[in-house]
C-alpha cells in the first residue's frame, strides 16, 4: 500500500503516459459537508478494452513488459473501498480513460492526500511532451494549474526549467492554501 494518495495518483498518470496521452487531467474535490474526497484522473490515450478494465484491479494482470505485477491501481482501489469508497474505471479504446476514486474524507483509514504539487512537476519534469491540467476544489473555491497555459505565457521556455518548475510548485502550495482557508463573511 502506498502511504499517501499522492503516489497513487502519481502512478495512475504514469499510465496515463505510458498509454500515450498527450493530455491529463487530474482533479482533486474535497467535500467536507459530504464526507467526501474523489480523485479523478483522465487522459486521451489509447483506452482500453472491456477485458483490460476488467482485469485491471487484478494484481497480476499488467501490459508491462518490465514486471509480471501492476499494483497501482489495486492499491489505489483497496485504498478507496477501506474508507468506504470505490474506483470506476471508464475507457473507450482510441479514446482515453477516466478513472475515478471516491473516499470517506474523515474514515480513520484514509491516507493522507500528500504532496499534490511535487507530483504534478514530478509529472511535467518527466514528460515534457504531455500536458497536464490540476484541478483543486474545496468546498465551492478551486484553481487550476494547466502547463498549456503555463506554456502560452513562458513563450518558449521549458516547463522543465528548474525555476520554471519552482514556480509552477509554488502556485500549487498556494493556491490549495488559499482555497482551504476559511473565508470571512
Amino acid at each position: 500500500m502506498m502511504p499517501e494518495l499522492s503516489l497513487n495518483v502519481l502512478d495512475v498518470a504514469e499510465n496515463s503516459v505510458r498509454a500515450d496521452a498527450a493530455l491529463i487531467q487530474i482533479e482533486v474535490d474535497e467535500q467536507p459537508k459530504d464526507d467526501r474526497l474523489t480523485i479523478i484522473i483522465s487522459d486521451n490515450g489509447r483506452g482500453m478494452t472491456a477485458q483490460q478494465i476488467s482485469n485491471v484491479t487484478d494484481p497480476f494482470f499488467t501490459t508491462r513488459t518490465t514486471r509480471k505485477v501492476g499494483l497501482g491501481v489495486p492499491f489505489f482501489k483497496m485504498a478507496a473501498e477501506l474508507t468506504g469508497g470505490s474506483l470506476r474505471i471508464v475507457s473507450q479504446p482510441g479514446r482515453g480513460t477516466t478513472v475515478t476514486a471516491w473516499f470517506g474524507l474523515s474514515h480513520i483509514d484514509r491516507m493522507p492526500l500528500g504532496d499534490m504539487a511535487a507530483t504534478v512537476c514530478t509529472l511535467i519534469q518527466c514528460n515534457p511532451n504531455v500536458d497536464f491540467v490540476y484541478t483543486q476544489r474545496y468546498e465551492q473555491r478551486s484553481f487550476v494549474a494547466d502547463t498549456r497555459e503555463f506554456r502560452k505565457t513562458l513563450e518558449g521556455i521549458p516547463l522543465q526549467n528548474p525555476e520554471v518548475l519552482l514556480f509552477i510548485e509554488e502556485f500549487i502550495r498556494e493556491n490549495s492554501a488559499e482555497i482551504q482557508t476559511p473565508c470571512d463573511n
